[in-house]
This record gives structure tokens, sequence and C-alpha cells, in this order.
């Protein structure tokens, strides 16, 4: 299976705001962090943000944090949010199933199959598990903020 680069960059976001989760980060910050565009990295905040797994604020000291701790956020839910629309295989679309094979074909089955159970697995581990370790000069500022 293969994930798309919106969601790795999901990934990358979250686990970066889940080793600061009381902190904002700007999408300026993220972008130039993973040499991204800001549009590009917007839509992604903008997803996250849709699922509620982040909240944003505009303005000075506006950006973008978890809007839950990160330990109640499973890698499956962060993936369901940002991979909707993104069928593993052109007949599990909606409205694109023109498989010749299909009613018949017994891989669609293995492939839902297999799909479930890698979802079921991600569904064990949390952003939380996988929080990118905050830098100590960076906790030592929050903390100044706080």
């Amino acid at each position: 299976m293969r994930l798309t680069s919106f969601t790795d960059y999901g990934f990358r976001a979250l686990m970066c705001m889940a080793g600061a989760p009381t902190r904002s980060f700007s999408t300026a910050e993220l972008a130039e962090e993973f040499a991204l565009s800001r549009h590009h990295l917007a839509k992604i905040i903008q997803q996250l943000a849709v699922a509620g797994l982040v909240e944003t604020r505009r303005g000075g000291g506006g950006g973008a944090k978890l809007a839950r701790d990160p330990a109640q956020i499973t890698l499956g839910q962060i993936v369901r949010a940002l991979e909707d629309g993104q069928a593993l295989v052109e007949c599990f679309a909606p409205g694109k199933a023109r498989c010749t094979l299909l009613p018949g074909c017994r891989l669609r089955g293995e492939l839902a199959g297999a799909e479930a159970a890698f979802l079921a697995h991600l569904d064990q581990r949390t952003l939380a598990d996988i929080a990118w370790p905050t830098p100590p000069d960076a906790r030592v500022a929050d903390m100044a903020r706080q």
C-alpha cells in the first residue's frame, strides 16, 4: 500500500505538533521545515481541521495546533481523514467500477481485507506513539511563552 504525499506531509505536521501539543505552528514554519509550498501545506492543515484533528486560528499568535491530546488520535483516524476519496484500486472508487472482471473478481475481496487489516493495525497506535521530540531549546522557549 502506498499513501499519498498529502498524507505523508500530514503525518509530518502532526508529529511536530504532537511533540509540542500546546504550541501553535504557523503554516510558513511547517512548510519551511518540510521544504513544501505553504499553499499545499495549508490544504493539508485545512483537511486536518475539517476532520477535527487540529484547530486553526488566524492572526498574531495564530496557527495550527492539535485539537485533542495526541494519545487520543489514532494513526488510522489520520489516514482515513487524509486519504478520504483515495481508493486503493480503481474498482473501490464509487462509480468507477469498470473492471471487466466484476462481479466475479476474487482479488477485490483480498485487497479489501488487506486494507481493513492495515487500518486496524494503525488504529492500535496513536499520534503520541510517533510524536517528534521537541528540541530542548524549543521546550525552553515554549515554557517562557506560557
